[in-house]
């Protein structure tokens, strides 16, 4: 009783629901990072949704059948939607987290609400503010300053980390999918999520396929299957969970501040659990990305949860936001 008490408690604390949130979400880089020599990217990403599939539809099952008649006339929609910001969003997070940072990987993708403010202008002419200005350009100097290691030389010899631009291209990417969520249906979150999630599944086993015949497949090491777990329960799952809830509970607005976590999350695992190094270009990067969120991360989550750009939020069963 005492148990179910304290339980009750948590799910209706919405500050530390959205704190685990930020926490998931900043572990999934230091899984990328796990992951490399444990299991090859596309594999991780496959069973990454495999999991996700299992697991939603087992929750959210009635909640489909019962709008199945929409989901059906929108189905095009959907797949594409779970082809580009899930699959495509997260194939690329996990090649890149090959070849850069944990740390880089965290600030580069808290750069994402510019992406997204700027595709919304030239897809919606979407007005954009003189602050909001502000931000995007020092937005804009933050990841060149994370990109080229606080260098400029590196600038000027066009010497890049791949998987600092494989980021980059990752946020350009879950960016068009942002965008895209203007155009949704109406339709609950949790169906939305089942079904775009078994579209990313689909999305992604072509290319499991074509990394295995390429010869450049690793099955999951006990490590390895240790990291799909993780990815699939907290990242994917929970923290999916727990954001619609703290949306419910506090708004779109209050809710999206605690996005600006992420990057320090995963820049804390990635000195304590990786021994990264931390330096003062990563300071700067995230500095100046903290410098333009509390604008931008309001209009992404209110686009994110109702669906349109940027209206209030509905009801958290009609929530979707991210998946990191």
């Amino acid at each position: 009783m005492r148990i179910s008490g304290v339980l009750r408690g948590a799910y209706g604390n919405a500050y530390l629901l959205l704190t685990i949130c930020a926490i998931c979400w900043g572990g999934n880089a230091i899984a990328g990072r796990l992951s490399v020599g444990e299991i090859s990217p596309m594999l991780l990403t496959l069973f990454r949704w495999l999991g996700v599939v299992i697991l939603i539809w087992i929750v959210a099952r009635p909640r489909v059948i019962a709008e199945a008649p929409v989901l059906r006339a929108h189905l095009g929609y959907f797949m594409m939607m779970g082809g580009i910001g899930f699959a495509g969003f997260n194939i690329l997070y996990y090649i890149a987290a090959h070849s850069t940072t944990a740390i880089n990987l965290g600030i580069l993708q808290g750069a994402l609400p510019i992406f997204v403010l700027l595709g919304s202008y030239a897809a919606y002419r979407t007005a954009i503010t003189p602050v909001q200005c502000a931000g995007i350009l020092v937005t804009v100097l933050g990841v060149a300053v994370v990109t080229v290691k606080g260098d400029p030389r590196n600038l000027l010899g066009l010497v890049f980390n791949t998987g600092d631009l494989l980021m980059v291209a990752a946020c350009l990417v879950y960016a068009i999918y942002a965008v895209l969520l203007r155009k949704r249906p109406e339709v609950s979150g949790l169906a939305m999520f089942a079904v775009m999630a078994t579209a990313a599944l689909l999305a992604t086993l072509p290319f499991a396929i074509w990394e295995a015949m390429s010869g450049g497949m690793i099955w999951p090491t006990r490590n390895g299957w240790a990291i799909v777990g993780f990815v699939v329960l907290f990242p994917s799952f929970t923290s999916q969970l727990f954001f619609m809830r703290g949306v419910q509970l506090i708004g779109p607005g209050r809710a999206g501040v605690f996005i600006n976590l992420v990057p320090i999350f995963a820049s804390g695992f990635s000195v304590l659990l990786l021994g990264e190094h931390f330096a003062v270009f990563h300071g700067v990067g995230i500095g100046r990305n903290l410098g333009h969120r509390k604008s931008s991360s309001r209009i992404v989550i209110s686009t994110a949860v109702s669906g349109r750009w940027p209206l209030q939020a509905k009801t958290w069963t009609n929530t979707w936001v991210k998946l990191r």
